[in-house]
């Protein structure tokens, strides 16, 4: 009974303990449901009608409601924010959906910059009812880092199929819940580059057009271009979307599996890292050697060896391999080559091994006078094939010029008749396989590069920072060891003009050797290299003495036929006689560069030339001078340009020294006179001067004599201190030119001393300096002594007395009495 008795105690306690939980859980459950109907956070942020809680149509709580987002324009930057404030991983998608319902109410986030935590910090333009009348929601998808494991791809994600590994193969992309063919009209090593790294590949070897998609077949469009520095293709900022195919090619590409070079400036430079364990490591400089690096080049598609050196590109941040290479050279693969243990299992900082592999002979010039000059080529899918472009003209002569080790691009002469695949560069590439292409057909392209001098870093052809190849390497040249006849030489030798600029540091310090020699150019030789040199007394070059040089550009563009050196029929020097310039299109921008050469200020007007067929030209406005554009074969009419007058020159003179410059400008002193001279470059003859002055509606106007005019002030007094400024009009080819030069601010300031002082004493200067010479340099006799002191004497008087009188007729009139009292 009593152990019954305890065991009823036993349940009833806990019965009691029981009850005493359901209470709490009870009073938990009615704090979570006020929790639950507490209204969202102003301006928190949700997605609805998604396939998980991490994707849908964006919504922001505003003003006690969900209201649409109808910003014109999202980026990834804008949906990396939206995830990271939902805690949902990475941003996958974003996607324009249906229009917003009118008469909604709507928010427009501005752009955030992808730090942000919240939507709320990037910023919001609020609206009321109707405000996203005429807008889109926007769809956004997250990577939803709790469902990974079961969720579909990521959006947007890439794979290759029906290759021969697991890294090669044609490209697709996962859009929408399938998988889709990738046409691209622009394809370059640099997406295939980012479609390697996010399968994690390693390097890319190749890529190549595939075959055509099928008639009405739907694919995704990359419409953007990689950089080659994402890790995905969705932060390409792609805004392409599912479309018809048709007529457009699959891309194959070849990654490799094991190998991969990273960090470094190209496609065939990097630290060299292995695939070991799904991991990649790096490698000790003491495992690998040159034989090593020439399989490691050719797996990755790259020519032989340059530089192999531990810590080249870093040390890297993961594991090294505890593996020491022994290649003979001749295999296809790294992972072909026999391996051992390390003998001692540790690698120093700094000794994780760099390389650097020539670039690919996949480009040439044929049909030049050297290999440096000639129509481009590109090796592609087992034969020499034609580059040609529209565009971008000087900067892939630049690539090209850089990949054959060629030096500056000397001239881009009209190219191949036969039109080749079209290419688009920047010019910061190593090569031109980094180039976007395209296999529209376009003009051919010739290229005539310099063999041994270049000039980078520079804003055109004809400026930069002078380097000179020496052992297959280029080296920058020290200041001191190179003067005005060497640039002449350089300059020349770039088919540009006259040098305008030669100073150290201009173009930065470059980052390879310097030059030991010192340059002793006549100026008229042809080459750099025929040149005399001798070695440099000093060995050193101290930084900022890098010699950067500009040279003006040739005179190989002039405008014949107006009458004027600014207006005319455009015609260019070309293969040893001038030839009509001619274009049907791009003409506004043709003008503008060709006025812009000329240092004729801006295109007015742009008229049909002659009829007589002309070679045709296409720039895009920004080039410094007409030979940067496009230059072909087809015919078209000749153009005829009319081009403003330059920014006029103001200056101040005097002629009492009067003048001073202060802290806030030119200054005069008060009684001086002084001269404004306005000035223009000869370009169109007569015209006139108009001097303007800001504090008052007083203005001179005289007729341009030799291209000037001078506008002279007797004594200079308060009411002259201001803002002057000179306006050049004229009148030619039926159009008013008109320009203004800046600014010329005057003060007018009180003398040191009264002005008939100054005069005085500069008179008793002169008269002390005629006696002096006189006494030194003649031995008179003293009856002749005589004759001068009394000649000296009148001398003198009468100086003084012109001197009054100066005095008097220019001082004011206190000025005036002060000089009476004086005298």
């Amino acid at each position: 009974m009593v152990v019954e008795h305890r065991v009823e105690q036993r349940v009833e306690k806990r019965e009691a303990v029981t009850q005493s939980q359901l209470e709490d859980v009870k009073t938990q459950n009615s704090d979570l449901q006020a929790q639950s109907v507490s209204p969202p956070a102003e301006l928190s942020v949700r997605l609805v009608n998604g396939t998980t809680s991490c994707s849908g149509t964006v919504e922001v709580f505003y003003r006690g409601e969900w209201s649409a987002v109808c910003s014109g324009w999202w980026s990834m930057r804008d949906v990396m924010v939206v995830c990271r404030e939902l805690h949902c991983g990475d941003a996958v998608a974003v996607n324009q959906e249906a229009l917003v319902e009118e008469g909604r109410r709507g928010v427009a986030i501005k752009s955030c910059r992808g730090h942000e935590s919240t939507i709320t910090e990037c910023g919001f333009r609020e609206g009321g009812p109707g405000y996203c009348d005429g807008r889109n929601y926007h769809y956004v998808i997250c990577s939803d880092l709790q469902a990974q494991s079961v969720s579909p791809p990521a959006e947007h994600s890439v794979r290759l199929v029906n290759g021969t590994t697991s890294c090669s193969g044609t490209v697709e992309v996962f859009y929408r819940g399938e998988w889709s063919g990738l046409c691209s009209s622009w394809w370059s090593m640099m997406v295939a580059k980012v479609v390697c790294r996010e399968l994690d590949c390693g390097n890319v070897v190749a890529e190549s057009r595939g075959p055509l998609f099928e008639h009405n077949t739907r694919g995704v469009r990359l419409s953007s271009r990689c950089s080659g520095n994402e890790y995905f293709i969705r932060q390409c900022d792609n805004r392409g979307g599912p479309g018809y195919c048709f007529g457009e090619y699959y891309h194959h590409v070849i990654c490799s599996e094991s190998v991969r070079l990273v960090d470094g400036a190209g496609l065939c430079s990097g630290r060299v890292e292995v695939k070991s364990d799904q991991s990649w490591a790096s490698v000790c400089e003491a495992d690998f050697d040159r034989q090593d690096a020439e399989v490691v080049c050719g797996e990755l598609g790259c020519g032989a060896p340059a530089a192999l050196q531990g810590g080249l590109y870093g040390g890297g941040e993961g594991q090294t391999s505890d593996k020491e290479f022994q290649c003979k050279g001749n295999e296809s693969l790294l992972l072909d080559c026999d391996t051992s243990d390390r003998e001692n299992n540790t690698c120093l900082p700094g000794n994780a091994v760099g390389l650097t592999c020539s670039e690919p002979d996949d480009v040439r010039l044929v049909g030049g006078d050297s290999r440096c000059a000639g129509g481009v080529e590109r090796y592609d899918q087992g034969e020499w094939r034609t580059v040609g472009t529209l565009s971008d003209v000087k900067d892939i002569a630049a690539v090209v010029c850089r990949h054959l080790g060629c030096g500056s691009t000397v001239s881009v002469p009209p190219g191949n008749p036969a039109r080749g695949f079209e290419a688009s560069c920047s010019g910061s590439e190593s090569s031109l396989r980094e180039c976007p292409r395209s296999y529209d057909r376009s003009p051919g392209l010739t290229v005539i590069c310099s063999e041994s001098v270049r000039l980078v870093d520079g804003a055109g052809l004809c400026s930069g920072r002078v380097e000179v190849k020496s052992d297959q390497s280029w080296a920058s040249v020290c200041e001191a060891d190179f003067d005005r006849q060497d640039a002449e030489v350089v300059c020349g030798e770039l088919g540009c003009g006259a040098p305008a600029a030669l100073q150290g540091g201009l173009y930065g310090e470059g980052e390879g050797q310097t030059w030991d020699k010192e340059f002793q150019c006549k100026g008229n030789e042809s080459l750099l290299l025929d040149c005399d040199t001798s070695d440099r007394e000093n060995n050193t070059c101290l930084p900022g003495n890098a010699v950067g040089l500009t040279c003006s550009e040739p005179d190989d563009v002039r405008l014949v036929g107006g009458g004027s050196r600014c207006a005319g029929g455009v015609e260019r020097y070309d293969q040893g006689e001038w030839r009509t310039v001619g274009s049907d299109w791009d003409q506004r921008d043709v003008a503008a560069v060709v006025c812009r050469q000329l240092g004729c200020g801006s295109a007015v007007s742009v008229l049909p030339g002659n009829t007589t067929g002309a070679h045709g030209v296409v720039c895009d406005g920004t080039e410094s001078a007409l030979r940067e554009c496009v230059i072909t074969f087809d015919r078209h009419s000749g153009l005829t340009v009319i081009c403003s007058s330059v920014q006029p020159d103001i200056s101040l003179t005097d002629s009492m020294g009067g003048v001073s410059r202060g802290h806030q400008g030119p200054e005069v002193f008060r009684g001086y006179s002084f001269t404004i001279t306005c000035s223009t470059q000869p370009q169109y003859p007569g015209g006139s001067f108009l001097l303007t002055f800001t504090c008052s509606n007083r203005t001179q106007t005289q007729p341009a004599v030799n291209h000037s005019a001078a506008f002279l002030f007797p004594a200079a007094d308060d009411s002259h201190q201001g803002n002057y400024r000179c306006v050049y009009d004229n009148y030619g080819f039926s159009h008013n030119f008109s320009s203004e030069s800046e600014l010329l601010s005057l003060t007018i300031t009180a003398s040191p001393l009264p002005a008939f002082i100054i005069r005085h004493v500069v008179v008793l200067l002169i008269l002390l300096t005629a006696i002096t010479t006189s006494y030194l340099y003649y031995k008179p006799t003293r009856r002749q002594k005589r004759v001068n002191r009394v000649s000296s004497v009148d001398l003198y008087v009468n100086a003084m007395e012109m001197v009054s009188l100066s005095s008097r007729a220019e001082a004011g009139p206190g000025e005036e009495r002060a000089a009476q009292g004086t005298e």
